[in-house]
């Protein structure tokens, strides 16, 4: 086992998502500075579902074109297109123009898509291209995958993103020429925290973290290490070698698979046969379900179930639910698990834990023990173990079709963002559109 192909994994992985988890936690300073406002992560919400059209395509060709499309190519396109979008965002993310007598900010709006469908066809290209790499090494794909999510958080508390002080406002009222008292009342006001950085210079950091995984990738392919590391069989394109198709299939079963049995019957036509089709869609269905809760129907009310226990409860369970993605992946690596009937448990677990975030968020701005510490701490913890049991889940799906072969993982990448989309179609009308949600002052919410 290869301690650097572990590290180039790793940061390959990162750059799956790192550019749009990175926009959503800088939303705080871009926000006041361009005319759509709070509007914008609506909008934002919308162009990442647009942006599905590229794993969309690329899925259809590996369903009807296997081997037409270069994996490898595209993969390079991505990242390098990611790079310099991310990098073009830092000297035009603010720069607008007029749009049916509308300042705009276009070249935000148009760049985030490129951002969107590089970090949604990821899904569908990074993921498959593991099969190339021994199965221990996805697992530690998926902790540079988490790593994309908590590596940009972490630069944006350092940056001092969306800290807010509560300062005095004092208004004079029932003022009397006959008297020399005056009755006042006192406001706080929330004042954001100025930045310890730019925009600009968040965005250079992104650029600059596409950039090392676009040199990870690089070594990835052409380092003499990783050759070494690479399993019998080999993939071009997302189609096996004929050298190694002709092997028969009870001789591959043992590499793949050292828990079943070489001679054991197939269950169904999907991959390896290892599970039969109930068992199949039970595993896609808990994938979509999975994604759908963890990247789009929780996350969209954060806001709402945290700020009203205070900022720092707030900025606790981004962090560490931002630590608890690669935390999973980490323990994955060492307790792989695939039981079905484990992964349905940890799947109840996740969503009964969800449930109660969301049971918070919809009694914004005064949920359950919002005056009591032990309110704010009750929602880091449900945080931190939401993501947690949800993100292990993901990861063992992964390792369980990783042996079932690299169609297995274009599906499995397309399920993920058919999940995602779904969540966010739910989510976007109840949060944006009808405001099923109520947000309170962060200095001034009063509850009983």
């Amino acid at each position: 086992m290869s301690l650097l192909t572990h590290l180039l994994a790793c940061l390959f992985g990162m750059g799956s998502w790192v550019s749009i988890n990175g926009l959503w936690v800088e939303l705080p300073l871009i926000v006041p500075q361009i005319p759509e406002g709070w509007l914008l992560p609506s909008y934002l919400s919308v162009i990442i579902q647009m942006a599905n059209i590229g794993p969309l395509f690329v899925t259809l060709m590996h369903r009807f074109r296997p081997g037409a499309l270069n994996e490898t190519a595209v993969i390079y396109l991505i990242i390098g297109l990611g790079t310099v979008a991310s990098f073009l965002l830092g000297f035009f993310w603010k720069e607008t123009m007029v749009v049916g007598g509308v300042p705009r900010s276009v070249a935000l709006l148009v760049l985030t898509f490129f951002l969107s469908a590089v970090d949604c066809t990821s899904s569908v290209t990074f993921l498959p291209f593991t099969m190339r790499l021994k199965p221990q090494y996805l697992t530690t794909y998926y902790i540079g995958e988490g790593v994309s999510g908590l590596l940009p958080a972490l630069v944006a508390l350092i940056q001092g993103v969306g800290v807010v002080n509560c300062i005095n406002g004092t208004q004079s009222l029932n003022y009397t020429l006959n008297t020399s008292n005056s009755a006042s009342s006192f406001e706080l006001k929330a004042e954001y925290q100025s930045a310890n950085f730019s925009v600009e210079g968040f965005f250079f950091f992104l650029s600059a973290m596409m950039l090392v995984c676009l040199v990870a990738f690089l070594l990835l392919n052409y380092h003499p290490s990783v050759a070494r590391e690479h399993p019998n069989s080999r993939y071009t394109n997302g189609v096996k070698d004929k050298s190694q198709t002709k092997k028969k299939w009870a001789e591959q079963k043992p590499m793949m698979d050292p828990y079943r049995a070489p001679n054991l019957k197939r269950k169904s036509s999907f991959g390896t046969g290892s599970y039969s089709w109930i068992q199949v869609f039970y595993i896609f269905a808990i994938l979509a379900w999975v994604n759908a809760l963890s990247n789009t129907v929780v996350p969209s009310v954060q806001s709402y179930s945290c700020l009203p226990y205070g900022n720092k409860a707030f900025h606790l369970s981004a962090t560490m639910a931002a630590v608890s993605n690669p935390l999973a992946c980490f323990i994955a690596m060492f307790f792989p698990i695939r039981s079905l009937l484990l992964m349905g448990a940890l799947t109840v677990t996740g969503s009964g834990i969800g449930a109660y975030i969301m049971g918070m968020a919809v009694m914004s701005p005064c949920p359950l023990l919002v005056n009591e510490t032990s309110g704010g701490v009750l929602m880091v913890l449900a945080w931190i173990l939401f993501i947690l049991t949800l993100s292990y889940v993901k990861v063992i799906i992964g390792v369980i079709l990783r042996d079932e072969g690299h169609s297995a993982l274009v599906l499995c990448g397309a399920v993920v963002q058919l999940g995602s989309l779904l969540g966010a179609v739910t989510m976007f009308p109840l949060v944006s559109v009808y405001s099923f949600f109520s947000s309170g002052d962060p200095c001034n919410t009063k509850c009983p």
